[in-house]
């Protein structure tokens, strides 16, 4: 997390393991959480706690405690749809779009 913060490198992080790495990493710099999207908020107990000190939000909240990977999976995916509705999708203006009648 300290490389990627270095490097501009944006990091999902997923659960409890994760978030722990994610919390020293932002202690010793502080810069590391602007590179940091959480991707939920597990189960496991001391996640809210670390949440907490980091003062980030989850995606999402499903109360997963599956490990693998499995909330940055989800995760990653929804922050290349935001990615790519911030870059690709037109304005009403660019793709024609009328306003109703009256405005």
């Amino acid at each position: 997390m300290l490389s990627a913060c270095a490097n501009h490198v944006p990091v999902v992080v997923d659960g409890f393991i994760s978030g722990v790495g994610a919390l020293i990493a932002s202690k010793l710099h502080p810069e590391v959480k602007n590179y940091l999207t959480i991707a939920h908020k597990s189960a496991e107990p001391g996640h809210s706690a670390v949440l907490n000190e980091l003062g980030l939000n989850p995606l999402f909240n499903f109360n997963m405690r599956l490990g693998e990977g499995t909330g940055a999976a989800l995760g990653i995916s929804i922050v290349e749809a935001s990615a790519k509705i911030l870059t690709e999708m037109k304005t009403f203006e660019e793709a024609g779009v009328s306003k109703a009648k009256g405005e």
